[in-house]
């Protein structure tokens, strides 16, 4: 009797770790508006692929990227805005899933560290000419 149920528990196994994933019918289908179409592939472009690190959404073949389209897809075809689509991914995933970092809170070194070295260079680069010049 034990044996028969170890049995049947290896056989369903592999049902039991499977991941559980919600398929959308637009993870990887157009919206028949083409407004709305529009404006889901211009926020996902936007969108960085959690699991590509570097890659938007659109060019992603990674299963969360697809679950990331399809939301997006379905969530401007129920009527709601890009910008509220944005700020709900980066609540849920971190600043970091934008290419288009909103200044303020942490990440306000990503815009002045820049500004900071730019700076920098043209004072030595200063400096540098005016020995030159002598």
């Amino acid at each position: 009797m034990i044996r028969n149920l170890l049995a049947l528990l290896l056989m369903f196994s592999p049902l039991l770790v499977a991941p559980v994933t919600a398929q959308s019918v637009y993870n990887d289908r157009q919206l028949p508006d083409p407004e709305q179409e529009r404006q889901a592939m211009a926020l996902m472009e936007t969108i960085r692929c959690v699991v590509c690190q570097g890659q938007a959404i659109t060019g992603s073949n990674a299963d969360l990227a697809a679950d990331m389209r399809g939301m997006i897809r379905e969530r401007i075809a129920a009527g709601e805005k890009p910008e509220d689509i944005r700020a709900w991914l980066i609540q849920n995933y971190g600043e970091w899933v934008s290419f288009k970092p909103e200044m303020g809170g942490s990440s306000t070194p990503l815009w002045i560290i820049p500004l900071f070295a730019l700076a920098l260079g043209a004072f030595l680069a200063r400096g540098r000419f005016k020995r030159k010049a002598r």
